[in-house]
């Protein structure tokens, strides 16, 4: 019997931290393909939208076709990791949108820009995680803050007592960067749900 191919995971490319997140993606057995237009979304198992300048992200993603195409595949169950900006990507709303910044929609929470400070309030840090013990040690840089969690939407980390970290469905957002600490537990929750969904029927 052969074993199952590699999960095939996208990574954003258009701003931001996409090494980091593809690098962790091999590490973890997955196969990283950069997304870059329309037609790379075709075949993937999932898909990580990196941390980078949120508004920036937004204006690329119109700039080159590609927000209609990617909420759709969100919204039909494709597993979604937002991490940092990309978490403000996914968001019903921005409570300090910059002029004319949209958002995905894709994901029942309202968040605010940049609540952790500015570049130089960065800080590694080590957050519950769950409700089963668990840690994850990560870094938070700019972070934005979830303000409002909509109907069914999880929460799984908080920080200073406010909400980083939240899921709903297929769809994890996250205000910080697990990829620059080496820390796998949220990408290797994403391969799980791009698992469970290689897993159904066709």
């Amino acid at each position: 019997m052969n074993p199952s191919p590699a999960p095939r995971v996208g990574v954003l490319a258009l701003q931001g931290g996409v090494a980091e997140h593809a690098a962790m993606l091999r590490e973890l057995g997955a196969e990283p393909v950069l997304v870059r237009t329309p037609e790379h979304l075709a075949g993937l198992d999932a898909v990580v939208l990196p941390g980078g300048e949120s508004s920036t992200l937004d204006r690329l993603l119109r700039l080159f076709g590609l927000r209609d195409p990617l909420r759709d595949a969100i919204l039909g169950g494709l597993p979604t990791l937002g991490t940092c900006a990309g978490l403000i990507l996914l968001s019903s709303g921005i409570e300090d949108p910059a002029p004319g910044q949209q958002t995905l929609e894709v994901l029942d929470v309202t968040v605010a820009r940049n609540a952790f400070g500015s570049q130089v309030d960065s800080a590694e840090v080590t957050l519950p995680w769950g409700d089963d013990g668990a840690v994850v040690r990560t870094a938070f840089i700019r972070a934005p803050v979830v303000t409002r969690v909509g109907e069914g939407v999880e929460v799984l980390a908080r920080h200073r007592g406010v909400v980083v970290a939240v899921a709903s469905g297929s769809v994890i957002g996250i205000s910080f960067h697990p990829e620059l600490t080496g820390e796998t537990t949220v990408h290797e929750r994403l391969l799980q749900l791009a698992e469970a969904r290689r897993s159904l029927p066709a």
